[in-house]
């Protein structure tokens, strides 16, 4: 691959319009524009949890997510690409698998928090729970492979897991919501 990003402004864009990896353009605010763009967002987030110290292990699993993250983005951008497949949903429910099986089961809410690495997480779950709604948007409209949606899916359920385990490895712990802390 050449210089491909040899020059970082066209102003084709100028209009509002933008291009997709066919070639065609859309309206930037569209939907497909909307939800590869959260899922962009999404990554950044993942960047930012991962500029603060967490175990090894959990490090490789999200530097290999943000490759499938961007892989993901570019499925979006290039309709009828397909670049996440039902391995990678697997693999996500795998891992998740392993990571819950070492944390007590849940019998209330958690709040959002519980050190920096896991309230790092907690917003980047929320991105992804977004661009997981914003997808199912624009599948509404245009044609979404399944597996960008399940894939989305499974892997908020991973980030909310290893938020609980950051918060644990931390020392802050969960805090637990209080549904009846305000007694009429």
């Amino acid at each position: 691959m050449g210089n491909r990003l040899s020059k970082i402004y066209t102003r084709t864009g100028d209009d509002g319009s933008t291009g997709l990896g066919d070639g065609s353009r859309v309206a930037k605010d569209s939907a497909r524009v909307t939800a590869y763009g959260t899922i962009d967002e999404a990554n950044s987030a993942i960047g930012l949890l991962l500029a603060v110290p967490v175990d090894s292990d959990i490090a490789a699993l999200l530097t290999t997510v943000q490759h499938q993250l961007f892989d993901l983005g570019g499925e979006l951008c290039i309709p009828g690409h397909a670049a996440i497949f039902d391995a990678d949903i697997q693999a996500l429910e795998d891992v998740l698998d392993k990571y819950n099986a070492t944390l007590p089961p849940l019998k209330e809410f958690i709040l959002p928090g519980g050190g920096e690495a896991a309230a790092r997480c907690h917003v980047a779950r929320t991105i992804v729970r977004r661009a997981e709604r914003e997808t199912v948007t624009l599948a509404r409209h245009e044609p979404v492979r399944s597996e960008a949606i399940g894939y989305l899916n499974r892997l908020s359920d991973l980030l909310f897991v290893l938020a609980r385990v950051l918060a644990r490895a931390s020392g802050h712990g969960e805090t637990l919501w209080k549904h009846d802390r305000r007694k009429l």
